[in-house]
């Protein structure tokens, strides 16, 4: 069996087919259970949050559990399969796994580093096990990438980064506009990295105004700043009452083009302004620096003086991370694949010994009990010495490529019972597996 990850997020859809794809409580139960239903998929799980929708599946053939996937996603989000898979991202096996502990990791999400998503992929974790839709293979997948972000977040300073962005920048706007205390913030966005830059502003002395896609979530964070909030279709006038604009967005293209800006500076005379840009993919245009009095600021400047690189080398920490433990994960999952098959060898070469001593004891009834545990001994130290060789080796050479096949080379060398190798694959699951 294999593993599938099929999804949409941030990086690959706007935020308005995004807030489309999102999924309520119920609607994640009932596409487990459409899931699960299907022949070609064993296991499933969901991950929805506000800036992805992600399938997790261990599944028999790729091309119908991909299709499963899709129909099933498209039916429990309403969104046509048309408008949906320009947006999907597709992930297989090795790569699959990569993703996932990205992930749990921070590194895929809008702020890099925020440690939101490993609660989010735990929570996904204990639906999909409350709903009898995870077996032995997820359950262990998600459990490693749960402690894999962990160790990222213990071994680096990747938590950190998104306060460091929005420092860093803020420290620049301060040097530019001589000062932020008294003066006007304009935030684009109410994510966490947004509310950290209003919460920020506002507690350097500065008016806040937040403007986002979702109302009610501008409301409510410039409610808890003591600042205002405004319609994203009236970005043009919060760009001309501030000083600063801050945006940091999930959103694909420019949230701030230059013409807008453009307006909003001829109304506003010559005093200078700040655009701080935390968005990736960018949120503000470049074409604005051609725009007399604006100084933009966006992330590739600020990874250039985030403590001498700390920013880049906590981010390449965590990658570091992600891969070896991959590795390590495709490496004892080959093993475990190989393992049955040498349990079941050794097992067939113990039950051959057990016979030929019971012929043997039949055929010298006068032999002492000393003597015919001394044979016994021998033998079996013989058949152990022969077996641990290509037993050892057989799990060496699992781990390179189409390894499983020496696995297959002593299924056929020693007629070994596929029956009694599956069974061993199959053992008892855990508590909340299927």
């Amino acid at each position: 069996m294999s593993l599938l990850a099929l999804g949409v997020s941030h990086r690959t859809a706007p935020v308005p087919m995004l807030e489309r794809l999102a999924l309520a409580a119920d609607a994640q139960t009932k596409l487990l259970h459409e899931l699960t239903e299907n022949a070609a998929i064993h296991e499933a799980m969901v991950v929805a949050t506000c800036n992805r929708v992600e399938i997790y599946v261990e599944v028999d053939k790729f091309h119908p559990a991909v299709d499963a996937a899709t129909e099933g996603l498209a039916r429990a989000t309403g969104v046509s399969s048309e408008d949906l898979v320009p947006h999907l991202y597709v992930h297989y096996e090795d790569r699959a796994v990569h993703h996932l502990f990205g992930v749990a990791s921070g590194l895929d999400s809008m702020v890099v580093g925020e440690s939101q998503i490993l609660g989010q992929v735990r929570q996904s974790l204990r639906s999909a096990q409350d709903e009898g839709s995870v077996g032995r293979a997820l359950n262990d997948l998600v459990q490693t990438a749960l402690r894999v972000g962990k160790r990222a977040h213990a071994e680096t300073g990747i938590d950190q980064a998104g306060a460091s962005l929005v420092s860093v920048g803020l420290d620049l706007a301060a040097r530019s506009l001589e000062g932020l205390a008294g003066r006007t913030a304009f935030i684009v966005g109410a994510g966490s990295i947004a509310s950290l830059a209003a919460t920020t502003a506002a507690r350097e002395g500065m008016s806040v105004i937040v403007a986002n896609r979702t109302a009610e979530r501008a409301e409510h964070l410039a409610s808890a700043i003591g600042g205002l909030s405004i319609s994203i279709d009236a970005i043009e006038d919060g760009i001309a009452s501030a000083d600063l604009v801050v945006s940091c967005t999930g959103a694909l293209g420019h949230v701030v083009p230059a013409d807008v800006v453009a307006e909003a500076r001829a109304r506003m005379g010559n005093r200078p302004q700040v655009m701080l840009d935390l968005a990736m993919p960018r949120d503000i245009d470049p074409e604005v620096l051609g725009i007399h009095g604006v100084t933009l600021i966006d992330l590739e400047d600020l990874g250039a003086l985030l403590s001498d690189g700390q920013y880049e080398q906590d981010v390449e920490g965590v990658r570091r991370i992600v891969g070896a433990e991959v590795q390590n994960y495709l490496s004892a999952r080959v093993s475990e694949k190989v393992t049955p098959t040498v349990v079941a060898l050794r097992a067939l070469a113990s039950e051959i010994v057990g016979y030929e001593l019971e012929w043997f004891a039949s055929k010298r009834p006068d032999m002492s009990e000393t003597d015919r545990t001394d044979v016994e001994h021998l033998v079996r130290r013989v058949v152990d010495k022969l077996m641990h060789a290509p037993t050892v080796r057989v799990k060496e050479l699992a781990a390179e490529p189409d390894g499983e096949a020496y696995a297959e080379a002593l299924h056929r060398l020693f007629n070994l019972d596929l029956r009694t190798v599956e069974a061993l694959r199959t053992p008892d699951l855990e508590d909340g597996a299927r």
